[in-house]
């Protein structure tokens, strides 16, 4: 049992830590990322505040994790910057403790200022997953406000996760 958790480790590491090339933007991406950002309006109006006021935001449309024991998320978004696309993202995230399941979601990180975007973009941002996301439902975004420059908004699309795990995420960026 100890050697499969081992592997397990390894293989998230390995998988998590190496990022393919991107020869060139992919416009599917973008049309993925509106297409959030509008579902995310029409489950909270008050979200207009954030996207009228942010300097910047990072929109991930998809963002898959699974666990049992050890456990990972991993999803590709865009960086917008006064709202048009400066580049790609991409969270990972690693986990440990009990959880079982899988569960997929999507994602909005709220940049207040340009310190918190040029923090983000030079790949300085990471923190405890999930420790300051807010689960998006009617009116939550009225009483939200930044921490530290950031706001997190999470919206589950489907699946079931059980856990109490500690976990830590980071992002990477690349300019388009």
């Amino acid at each position: 049992m100890k050697k499969l958790q081992t592997i397990l480790v390894i293989g998230m590491v390995l998988l998590f830590t190496t990022t393919a090339a991107v020869a060139k933007w992919d416009p599917k991406l973008t049309t993925k990322c509106n297409a959030t950002i509008a579902e995310f309006k029409k489950s909270d109006s008050g979200l207009s505040t954030f996207f009228n006021q942010a300097y910047g935001y990072a929109v991930f449309p998809k963002i898959g994790k699974a666990g049992l024991g050890i456990g990972g998320a991993h999803g590709t978004g865009a960086v917008y910057k006064h709202g048009a696309v400066t580049g790609e993202t991409k969270m990972t995230q690693l986990s440990f403790g009990w959880q079982a399941g899988g569960q997929a979601y999507q994602q909005i990180i709220f940049f207040e200022n340009q310190k918190a975007y040029d923090d983000f973009t030079a790949e300085n941002f990471e923190f405890s997953a999930q420790a300051s996301a807010v689960a998006l439902k009617s009116g939550v975004a009225a009483s939200t406000s930044y921490s530290n420059g950031v706001a997190v908004f999470t919206q589950v699309t489907g699946g079931l996760m059980y856990e109490a795990t500690l976990a830590g995420q980071k992002y990477s960026y690349k300019a388009k």
